[in-house]
C-alpha cells in the first residue's frame, strides 16, 4: 500500500448477528469496522468528478447491508467477506486493510477483533 493514496473509513458501527454463543445468534450486537483502501486519487483530484473516484459511500452501504443481512459465526469470516466487497466493487481499489471488532465481547477489554490486509490479484 506504500505507493497508493488511502481512503479511510473509520468506526463504522453496524448492528448485526456475529458469534458462536446462543445469544449472539439471536440478538444483534454492535460490530465496528475500520477500512483503509489503497487507491490512486490524482485523477479524481484533477477532474473533481465522482466518476473518477472510488465512491466510498456506495462501498460503505454495501458493507452495512452485508453485515445486517449476514449471520457469520466467526469474525474471521466476516472480515474476509468485507475485504472481498471492497476489492470486488471497484477495480481501482488495489488493496484493503480492514478490521472487524466486537465491542464488549471480552470482560476486561474495550473490544476484540481481527485486522487483515488483502491485495487485488488480477488473473
Amino acid at each position: 500500500m506504500d505507493h497508493y493514496d488511502r481512503i479511510l473509513i473509520k468506526d463504522l458501527a453496524v448492528m448485526g448477528i456475529l458469534g458462536i454463543n446462543p445469544e449472539e445468534r439471536t440478538t444483534p450486537q454492535e460490530i465496528l469496522v475500520n477500512a483503509t483502501l489503497a487507491v490512486h486519487t490524482r485523477q479524481a483530484a484533477m477532474s473533481d468528478d465522482i466518476a473518477d473516484s472510488v465512491n466510498y459511500r456506495t462501498l460503505t452501504k454495501a458493507m452495512i447491508r452485508h453485515i445486517q443481512e449476514g449471520d457469520p459465526l466467526l469474525v474471521e469470516r466476516l472480515v474476509q467477506e468485507l475485504a472481498d466487497i471492497c476489492l470486488n466493487m471497484d477495480a481501482r481499489v488495489h488493496a484493503v486493510t480492514i478490521s472487524v471488532e466486537k465491542p464488549g465481547a471480552l470482560r476486561h477489554a474495550r473490544s476484540v477483533g481481527i485486522e487483515i490486509t488483502r491485495q487485488r490479484v488480477d488473473v
